[in-house]
């Protein structure tokens, strides 16, 4: 069977940077399950996209299907004759889907009767007959929020579309996609090579642009040569780049032919937070700080242009050009602010609305205020600093400078209070009150902060559960998911033991009075099983959590612990993490058969195990170690889950392996005699107990 490269590029007008990766991937993804699904050999495939194009490169692509066997079942042979033989309307329509006369079909028996059986060998169709199919299906899969249409025609896509190259080998493939029929001419850098290029083969594509066409299409390559090239235009003028990985993704994304250009600004900007600066650069301009070796800010920046140009110095202005008002905006807007304290600013938060049942910011301030010292007084930490830090914490909010970088929420908040001569620790919680903001980052470092946190999130969360809505499949506009996680984190990574179910009936109360009140006692009720939502929807993110993050940790292990229902994160995680090292000792597999079987006993006799072993009834020496030593641990084993120390509780447990095999082998516990068959039932009762302090082990395979 002959193997051919295969290529397909999709030319565009400029695609959206922070989409750019996931459309490229998906691309790929789709066009390698089209192949797969179709049965057509090829080797490995690669993604390439651009600002104006997304490609997809196979290598040794076959250039038929193998060979396809149908197998289909059909009507019930009753459906398909009628009383004279004859094939029925639905006999006709199967033989006729699977491009056979009824002659050929064959009969098959199952448990439900007979049925009608096709089973054919064909030929496989030309790769080129397939190719259009298979990238139209992957093109129409791609992650596109909004399609647009242009011109006059009714093709909808990411992006206009300018040109179509589909390759297989030397061979165009016949086709129209996207309004544009196939061919072998792509495009090159606008500037630097304006007229098309021809594709002799998919081979050389690549090279071919990059070296006709001034057009780096390797994702990778491109970012790898702006990372290198950012670092160093900053060491040649001074400094050290601060390259964000986020923006590095997305200024490779707006290139084709990337080339750094340095630049500066004015001294007196460095007296603006250096988090303004950086947002200034990085989210607005997308240029890349520097820093001196002492890690201060430079005036300094460097910029990625996409083109060479014949006169550095004229883009080097441009760029300048551009940079230097929106840092004296940013100045002007710092100056301003801090003309007006954040306290002063409490009033206006009744003119912004933060949901229309659950009323203004400043409802939402009382209610976090409120909930922020209940935290704080269970947490052990000072409850007037979470209480003035929950008073000012949405007062940033209004201000020019975060109405101009919304990132900068909670960062300008602390800048100001310190400003204001508030304490230090209320002014850090006003910032720490979004941590984290992201998988893996950091957690609020005081107890102010942590209160503040986990009040906001709950408010939220429970908020917006209560007027009906939760997140349903991928669209969380709140971010409730992300919230749930942050405070999870909190709580578990802090070693904060708070009773979950506690807090969330606290907020509860809290919310159900403001929407009463907010609608004149007219408003809908809030949804009813409130608390036993938002529990289930925190324990579903914890799961997502472990399973994602925590190695070694299973599905069946977390359902062990949940069975038990924790009343705090904290204790739930104490709980798991001794239930994964006990199951990593040698006794662990023995203890958890044994736990199962004595389920299945107790399940199965059918009768009631008592709460008390009679010992005078114990006439095996088996059972009598068994209760010997179940007497012993019990209370050593009570006092540590009472201390929540269950890795200790777990290791004690494992002790019991010896007597619990032994009893196991010498002992019949479903005796004839019906008193000493209740004392033994009441015997594995006890022990199942003990088994069951810190998990279910019923839960376990094995």
């Amino acid at each position: 069977m002959t193997r051919r490269d295969f290529l397909v590029e999709i030319g565009t007008e400029e695609l959206p940077p922070k989409s750019l990766w996931a459309l490229t991937e998906s691309f790929r993804d789709g066009v390698i399950s089209g192949l797969n699904a179709t049965g057509l050999a090829h080797g490995k495939a690669e993604a390439y996209a651009t600002p104006r194009r997304l490609a997809v490169f196979v290598r040794r692509l076959a250039d038929t299907q193998g060979e396809q066997k149908l197998e289909r079942r059909g009507p019930p042979v009753l459906a398909a004759f009628d009383a004279n033989g004859q094939p029925t309307r639905a006999a006709l329509a199967f033989a006729e889907s699977c491009g056979v006369t009824v002659a050929a079909l064959t009969r098959v028996t199952e448990p439900k009767g007979e049925f009608l059986f096709c089973s054919v060998t064909r030929a496989g169709a030309p790769s080129a007959q397939l190719l259009p199919g298979i990238v139209q299906r992957a093109l129409d899969g791609l992650p596109i929020a909004r399609r647009m249409r242009w011109g006059a025609g009714e093709v909808q896509f990411v992006r206009p579309v300018h040109w179509l190259v589909m390759l297989h080998g030397n061979d165009v493939v016949d086709c129209e996609l996207l309004g544009k029929r196939a061919g072998r001419t792509t495009r090159g850098h606008r500037f630097h090579a304006p007229k098309p290029i021809v594709l002799r083969a998919p081979g050389g594509y690549v090279a071919t642009l990059q070296k006709r066409g001034f057009v780096l299409v390797d994702f990778a390559t491109r970012r790898e040569r702006i990372r290198t090239g950012v670092i160093a235009a900053a060491q040649a003028a001074g400094g050290e780049a601060m390259i964000d990985p986020s923006v590095l993704d997305e200024v490779t994304a707006l290139c084709e032919w990337p080339v750094p250009i340095t630049g500066t600004f004015d001294a007196r900007f460095l007296d603006l937070p250096p988090e303004v600066l950086i947002a200034t650069l990085q989210d607005h301009q997308r240029c890349f700080p520097a820093r001196s070796p002492a890690g201060t800010l430079l005036p300094l920046f460097v910029a990625v242009a996409n083109l060479e140009s014949r006169d550095p110095a004229q883009v080097r202005a441009g760029n300048e050009r551009v940079v230097r008002p929106r840092l004296a905006d940013a100045a002007f807007f710092y100056a301003a602010d801090r003309k007006q304290t954040l306290a002063s600013r409490r009033e206006s938060l009744k003119a912004v609305t933060f949901q229309a049942r659950l009323g203004s910011l400043s409802d939402k301030t009382a209610r976090i205020t409120a909930f922020a010292a209940q935290i704080a007084g269970l947490a052990g930490t000072d409850v007037a600093a979470a209480q003035r830090s929950a008073e000012l914490a949405k007062c940033d909010l209004l201000t020019a400078m975060v109405g101009e970088f919304p990132e900068l929420q909670g960062v300008m908040g602390r800048y100001y209070a310190t400003h204001d001569g508030e304490p230090a620790e209320v002014a850090a919680a006003i910032a720490e009150q979004y941590l984290p903001r992201f998988a893996g980052d950091a957690l609020p470092a005081t107890g102010a902060g942590l209160a503040l946190a986990v009040a906001d999130r709950l408010d939220t969360i429970v908020g917006i559960f209560a007027i009906g809505q939760k997140p349903t499949g991928a669209k969380d506009p709140f971010g409730l998911r992300r919230a749930a996680l942050g405070l999870l984190r909190i709580l578990i990574e802090k070693r904060v033991g708070m009773d979950l179910r506690e807090l969330i009936i606290a907020v509860l109360d809290s919310v159900r009075a403001d929407t009463m009140r907010l609608t004149d006692g007219k408003s809908p009720p809030v949804v009813d099983n409130i608390v036993d939502e938002v529990y289930g929807f925190m324990m579903e993110r914890l799961r997502a959590w472990y399973l994602e993050g925590t190695a070694g940790i299973t599905t069946e292990m977390f359902d062990a612990v949940l069975d038990l229902r924790p009343v705090s994160p904290l204790d739930f995680d104490d709980r798991l993490r001794a239930l994964v090292a006990f199951l990593a000792l040698p006794e662990a597999a023995s203890l958890t058969a044994a736990n199962k079987r004595i389920g299945n006993i107790l399940k199965k006799s059918g009768e009631q195990a008592g709460l008390r072993v009679d010992p005078r009834l114990l006439t095996d020496p088996a059972e009598r170690q068994l209760a010997a030593a179940l007497d012993e641990l019990r209370v050593e084993i009570e006092g540590t889950i009472a201390g929540r120390r269950y890795g200790d509780a777990m290791h004690r447990l494992a002790t019991l392996r010896p007597v619990v095999d032994t009893f196991f082998d010498r002992v019949m516990v479903m005796a004839d005699d019906p008193a000493v068959r209740a004392n033994r039932l009441a015997l594995l009762a006890a022990l199942q107990r003990l088994f069951q302090h810190t998990a279910n082990l019923s839960r376990l395979p094995g």
